[in-house]
């Protein structure tokens, strides 16, 4: 989501008319009719601009996921193009191993549908609260996985701009099942050097120079270190009742090392989640070097016992209270439309 800066009232925009529904065209050539080749079924998601379909293929039976983002929520030129990207960037990642792989793309009078491969085995910390068995090598693998994401992204020229846990899926219920990374409607291509200076993301996980509208790709190895934090102890680093309060925390707020878990958890993990955390994006560690870092490597320092229960507990609480937030948000922004 595209996020206001912290003291500044997000301004009431008046819609005029859907830039989507103007455009010609938003994939800017002919396609097919989504409806002659998959039947669409139940609602798996919802964000933003997009609800996300379970689809059907009609000739192999095979199940996808269809995200449908509706031409009337695009209200600018902006979002227009934010599509267009969307598209132009998952087909750029689309080999990488973790990333969801899109099967086709269509448009129609009304939506822009993105038909994608399905991930049926449910968010990452969901997964992790299942589990009997979790320790920090368990904590390692994933945030291997994770990070290896960031460090393909970076090396072709993306960054994501919205890495938060959500945006992980497992591609089935199998205990080996692959970690994917979905939604990338926020994320940009980018140069060496270029900076950025649009405030977009999430409150947890932005990172300080996206609020201070000065920023590059460091901002992925940053939100990469807050879901690390998160594996580690069930709560994010920075946090407060307020989204303002959240941005203050972000700024200026200590890292925690000192309150349960921490104490257990080993120096290797602390040292790493301290180098990716660290405010200077200059210092900060880039991908490639967290992925050389002992406690991420396989067979590295990460030791194999189990995790405080409470930490399993309090990832529980704080991933129903996220979905608790979104679903409210959700209804608001229905009824608003």
């Amino acid at each position: 989501m595209k996020i206001p800066k912290p003291g500044n009232k997000t301004k009431k925009m008046k819609r005029v008319s859907s830039a989507g529904l103007l455009t010609d065209s938003v994939l800017q050539r002919k396609t097919g009719n989504l409806k002659h080749f998959f039947t669409l079924g139940k609602k798996l998601g919802q964000g933003q601009f997009g609800t996300t379909f379970l689809c059907i293929d009609k000739g192999s039976g095979e199940l996808h996921a269809c995200k449908s983002i509706a031409k009337r929520k695009l209200l600018s030129d902006d979002d227009v193009e934010d599509v267009r990207r969307e598209v132009q960037i998952m087909h750029h990642l689309t080999e990488h191993a973790n990333v969801i792989s899109i099967k086709g793309t269509y448009e129609d009078a009304v939506a822009v549908h993105l038909v994608m491969e399905l991930c049926a085995g449910g968010e990452l910390f969901d997964r992790i609260v299942a589990r009997v068995h979790y320790s920090e090598r368990k904590a390692a693998g994933l945030a291997r996985t994770i990070v290896g994401v960031v460090e393909a992204c970076h090396s072709l020229g993306v960054m994501h701009r919205d890495l938060k846990p959500e945006n992980f899926l497992f591609m089935n219920k199998r205990e080996d099942a692959v970690l994917k990374t979905i939604d990338f409607g926020l994320s940009v291509f980018f140069k060496p050097g270029e900076i950025f200076h649009d405030v977009v993301g999430s409150p947890y996980y932005v990172a300080p120079e996206v609020l201070k509208k000065n920023y590059g790709p460091e901002v992925d190895v940053w939100s990469a270190g807050v879901i690390v934090y998160i594996l580690l102890c069930g709560v994010p680093p920075f946090w407060a009742e307020t989204e303002e309060g959240i941005f203050e925390q972000v700024l200026h707020g200590d890292l925690d090392f000192t309150t349960n878990p921490w104490p257990s958890i080993s120096d290797g993990a602390k040292d790493l989640v301290r180098r990716m955390l660290d405010r200077d994006p200059k210092r900060r560690l880039t991908a490639h070097e967290v992925l050389c870092h002992p406690w991420v490597q396989v067979d590295g320092v990460a030791p194999d016992k189990p995790l405080d229960s409470a930490v399993l507990s309090r990832m529980k609480q704080f991933s129903a209270m996220n979905k608790l937030k979104k679903m409210a948000i959700r209804v608001i922004a229905e009824s608003l439309s």
